[in-house]
């Protein structure tokens, strides 16, 4: 049974997200869907990449997945499948992903060009779909769409790495539902620049010289609970997704505040790592 992913940036409250499932379901009925979010900030192509390369790996091979984010066709804004990594991936050539790309060579990708024989002022539910179900028939790239061999990049994806290696500037690329703020440098890259070197980490003027492994261990243990008082403290975690990411420990949006709310950062904004010789 085929499986089809969706991440759009459609809410939960308008038609599209459901329309969309009704068309996949009037195409194959018993295709199986997922949705992987619906929650994408609109048009945000650094939090749609980040969300996709992060879950389509935990799904069995052969997956496709559709990416309903800036899907507007347009002479800059082209419709593409991929190949990689066992699964398929149809979306907008509008950097989404660059971020798989930068990690794993994609095996093939195409152009889709099956636009002439569909009126569409919706494209997911029109174009996207027609591709995720000719996939899952078990249908070839080729016969919807002319093979390419690049695809668009994300402006500020890579961090940056001055010519002495004592500093690396990185970018917030994700927000999560929590506040916490994830950048994009990763801790292979990280490490690789430090070197075992001391290092202090900046963003809109807060300084912090660790990073942790886990939440948790900023606790310590060793004080009895009542006396440990770590709730709303600030710390930079390799995330789950191996990031680093500047948190608030059990930080709340609505109540507490979090690391994006009390810090003032936001998407984009710059994290600095200084290394101190």
């Amino acid at each position: 049974m085929a499986i089809i992913t969706l991440t759009t940036d459609f809410g939960e409250r308008d038609h599209f997200a459901g329309a969309t499932k009704g068309a996949i379901y009037t195409e194959l009925p018993d295709v199986k869907i997922v949705d992987i979010s619906h929650s994408i900030s609109p048009f945000s192509i650094p939090e749609a990449a980040y969300i996709i390369l992060n879950a389509y790996s935990s799904f069995p091979k052969g997956t496709i997945h559709i990416i309903g984010v800036d899907s507007e066709l347009n002479d800059e804004n082209k419709h593409i499948a991929v190949k990689l990594d066992g699964h398929y991936f149809i979306c907008a050539n509008n950097g989404i992903m660059s971020m798989i790309c930068a990690e794993i060579a994609p095996e093939k990708i195409v152009e889709i060009n099956i636009h002439d024989k569909i009126v569409t002022s919706f494209p997911v539910l029109d174009v996207f779909v027609k591709v995720a179900c000719h996939i899952a028939r078990g249908g070839t790239l080729e016969v919807v769409g002319k093979v390419v061999h690049t695809i668009k990049p994300i402006k500020n994806i890579n961090p940056f790495v001055n010519d002495d290696q004592t500093q690396i500037i990185g970018h917030i690329i994700y927000i999560d539902n929590y506040g916490n703020v994830i950048s994009n440098i990763k801790q292979p890259f990280f490490e690789k620049i430090q070197r075992g070197r001391a290092f202090e980490i900046s963003a809109r003027n807060k300084r912090f010289n660790k990073i942790y492994n886990r939440y948790s261990d900023i606790i310590d243990f060793s004080k009895a609970p009542e006396d440990r008082h770590i709730e709303g403290q600030r710390m930079v975690v390799f995330n789950a997704s191996g990031y680093i990411e500047i948190a608030v420990y059990k930080s709340n949006p609505n109540t507490t505040g979090s690391a994006s709310s009390l810090l003032g950062l936001g998407l984009m904004d710059t994290v600095t790592v200084n290394f101190l010789d």
